[in-house]
């Protein structure tokens, strides 16, 4: 699949780490190093520009070494940037540490991934079909 793509940033092109990767690094591109504090967040930019095929999407997920390693992540996680939207790739990023963080320009921030989504038709019924777990909700299995 081909993507087309403007880099305004001054990095190179988001690319897949290894071969099996199935997101894309993305970095920030800022003038000047954001400091987040403890339960901080922050609008980094990646002067990038997409143009995605209708039925696709881009997933903005956390990159597990800065959550494991510095309590950085996605805030909205996962983000999702629409096939119709062509402004600049934008990362809401949040410090979930006791330790300030500071995110400098060219950091790998986040990674993205494309992928596939069905379009729904929503179908108003009076009732829906009952299963065994019914309306179980968040722990209903008692494990």
């Amino acid at each position: 699949m081909t993507i087309k793509i403007v880099n305004k940033s001054k990095h190179e092109l988001p690319k897949y780490e290894t071969n099996l990767s199935a997101g894309m690094d993305l970095r920030a591109n800022i003038d000047n190093p954001v400091t987040l504090k403890p339960l901080e967040r922050a609008l980094i930019k990646t002067g990038l520009f997409i143009e995605l095929p209708e039925g696709y999407e881009a997933q903005i997920r956390p990159r597990s070494g800065l959550a494991f390693k510095k309590g950085i992540s996605v805030l909205n996680t996962p983000g999702t940037i629409d096939a119709d939207y062509r402004g600049e790739i934008g990362i809401i990023l949040v410090n979930i540490s006791n330790e300030e963080f500071i995110v400098n320009d060219g950091e790998r921030i986040c990674q993205m991934i494309i992928a596939k989504h069905e379009k729904a038709i929503l179908e108003e019924v009076d009732f829906l079909t009952e299963t065994d777990r019914g309306a179980g909700g968040f722990g209903h299995t008692g494990v």
